[in-house]
């Protein structure tokens, strides 16, 4: 009989690439870790992994058992769920990992709403920049995870994950005061090619968006100051240091000072934003009502 708890390791080691890094997450030893698959695949009676150089492959056996680990997983979790609903009724601990951006726009108003239809809900909030949120959500270090849609994201069949559309928001072109495009009605991207740029930092999802724009007006863009504070963009736009895109909801708390904000012609890059949870907590109650409350936060946006 297989034991549930190797299938997790072995699960651990497709998404972490080696028996370390799985060990971390896992909280164990790596030489705890190569017992327990060593384990599995007595217990399989075929080869699961194949070493090349310090990683470890998965074999085509260990493959298809994956991809009846994420089921198995799925509803062990779901059945100690139910048990965890029937001790304590629905009440409990929401995690929610998002982006700043986010949190201030979609997380905080939901958190006032929450109080008044599910009191016995506890939302505690993590801030999570870039890829980081669904990173959390798959190691199950929360249970919501509001992230942008970029070329790093996982597939959209991804069952594991369900996710909820939240929003999409237009880019706009932020310039210094004195660029010459400040006093046009809208900005044609390819026009910024021989500016220097302010970007967010690499793995950024908003960075990938603004790099795939430039990509398709025809330029790599020449990025002379990164950070990944919107106010910080700001300001240093306003500050003649370069020009920058950034999503239009973004400026409500960057305070852009002297930066001119002007319209991208079409097709102007979107940040599209999405709540997800993994499938197998979706139909939990609190999972739920928080996400109603989020996407009743995104509607008055």
């Amino acid at each position: 009989m297989i034991e549930v708890r190797r299938l997790r390791v072995l699960r651990a080691l497709a998404d972490h690439g080696t028996v370390t890094a799985a060990a971390e997450v896992l909280h164990l030893t790596p030489s705890a870790v190569s017992q327990q698959l060593a384990a599995l695949e007595s217990e399989v009676g075929q080869e699961l992994l194949e070493r090349r150089g310090r990683r470890v492959a998965i074999t085509s056996a260990g493959r298809l058992l994956l991809s009846h680990a994420d089921s198995i997983l799925a509803e062990v979790e779901r059945a100690e769920e139910a048990m965890r609903l029937h001790a304590d009724g629905a009440t409990g601990e929401i995690r929610v990992a998002a982006f700043a951006t986010a949190i201030t726009l979609l997380v905080a108003p939901s958190l006032t709403s929450l109080r008044l239809s599910t009191p016995g809900l506890r939302l505690v909030v993590r801030d999570a920049e870039g890829h980081q949120g669904i990173t959390q959500l798959l190691d199950g270090e929360v249970e919501l995870a509001i992230a942008v849609e970029h070329r790093g994201s996982p597939r959209s069949d991804d069952e594991r994950l369900t996710r909820i559309p939240l929003y999409a928001e237009p880019f706009v072109a932020l310039l210094p005061a004195e660029h010459p495009a400040a006093a046009a009605e809208s900005v044609d991207l390819a026009a910024l090619s021989g500016d220097d740029w302010v970007t967010p930092s690499v793995g950024n999802p908003v960075r990938d968006v603004v790099l795939l724009a430039c990509e398709q007006a025809g330029f790599q863009p020449r990025i002379v100051h990164c950070s990944d504070d919107f106010r910080s963009v700001a300001a240093l736009v306003a500050a003649g240091a370069g020009v920058a895109l950034m999503p239009r909801l973004a400026l409500r708390d960057s305070n852009p000072g002297t930066a001119v904000i002007r319209p991208l012609g079409d097709p102007a890059p979107t940040r599209r934003v999405f709540a997800a949870t993994r499938t197998s907590r979706a139909d939990h109650p609190l999972v739920a009502a928080t996400i109603t409350a989020l996407v009743e936060a995104a509607e008055k946006l």
